[in-house]
């Protein structure tokens, strides 16, 4: 039994996630929930117990000095709340923390088990992969679920992935099973500059989850950070004009992809977001998740002097894909053959 000493009673809360590592490309997700947990004075109420799921070998703790005290900050997971004020004031769960280790099943249960607790009535799991799209282009965010009737009533997609999956894929089926609603959210990283941090792709993780659960998020300094990111990139590419013709194409490919989007009805819709954020005033070792659930790190490169540049990727063939997961994000569940009968 979870006894959770401290926590007022939430109104209508919602649960949202967050993991560094092979889910947390350009570390956009866990820093979207950073932002929260900053802007909002997040206070943390619990936290899992290291020991159960991390190896430490992999996930070193850290030792630093509190007044000539020295102290060690264990690698976990941690949970805090915020209350977003408003018209319709709710609270906001904030899950932050690394992918674990060891016991998946066992780190879903317990996160489960404080969603019970508290009353949350919606998690929403923070993702981002590495894919063949341009940084000059908004960042495409996908918004997937498990639960066909949840697919219909919020307008999402429903997965159909199969293959490699990360934490974040295995904590939504686990709340599938437990009858919880989820929904994972997951922003599109361009491979080539998937370097942290990425602040475009925080800030269209942080839109769409806006506009998710209807709450009025304060973005900060991230618009800016976002165009001062765009700008370095923009430089970089433009010193090497095999990037530059690289990014070339997958902009046209983008662009193609997308006409259709064009319409009224869409532009009308994205008015509509603007004129409602104005009214509401002022990694880990292992690579990344990619579109076809393979490991990003081939396209991980320093250049001398601590510089950032793309690298060279060769000319694909066939030309890719605008939108970059052509079966869905990397949330899918995985047989594992270990695995009981309450997974698929």
């Amino acid at each position: 039994m979870i006894e959770l000493e401290g926590v007022p009673e939430l109104i209508d809360p919602v649960m949202v996630a967050a993991f560094e590592g092979w889910n947390d490309a350009g570390d956009a997700a866990s820093t979207a929930v950073a932002h929260l947990d900053r802007e909002w004075k997040g206070e943390v109420f619990a936290a899992l117990d290291a020991e159960d799921y991390y190896d430490f070998q992999v996930n070193r703790p850290t030792v630093w000095l509190d007044g000539g005290v020295r102290k060690i900050t264990w690698p976990t997971t941690r949970l805090s709340v915020v209350r977003v004020g408003g018209e319709k004031p709710r609270d906001l769960v904030l899950v932050r923390g690394i992918e674990p280790s060891m016991r998946w099943r066992s780190f879903c249960n317990e996160l489960l088990a404080f969603a019970h607790e508290l009353g949350v009535e919606l998690v929403v799991i923070l993702g981002a992969l590495l894919g063949d799209t341009p940084h000059t282009r908004p960042v495409p965010v996908s918004g997937v679920t498990s639960d066909p009737d949840l697919a219909r009533t919020m307008d999402l997609e429903e997965t159909k992935y199969e293959g490699p999956t990360g934490i974040v894929g295995i904590l939504q089926e686990a709340c599938t099973h437990a009858g919880v609603p989820a929904v994972s959210l997951w922003a599109a990283v361009p491979h080539y500059v998937s370097q942290p941090p990425n602040p475009k792709a925080t800030l269209a993780l942080l839109n769409r989850l806006e506009d998710l659960i209807d709450v009025r998020i304060p973005l900060g300094e991230l618009p800016e950070d976002a165009r001062a990111w765009q700008v370095g990139v923009d430089q970089l590419a433009a010193e090497d004009s095999e990037v530059a013709e690289y990014v070339q194409s997958l902009e046209e490919a983008r662009d193609t992809a997308e006409l259709p989007e064009a319409s009224g009805e869409a532009i009308a819709r994205e008015f509509e977001r603007y004129l409602r954020r104005r009214d509401g005033g002022g990694p880990a070792a292992g690579g990344h998740a990619t579109a076809d659930g393979s490991d990003g790190t081939s396209y991980l490169r320093d250049a001398p002097g601590g510089r950032t540049r793309p690298p060279k990727p060769p000319k694909p063939e066939p030309e890719p894909e605008a939108d970059g997961p052509a079966d869905g994000p990397v949330d899918g569940p995985v047989d594992e053959g270990s695995d009981d009968s309450s997974e698929d």
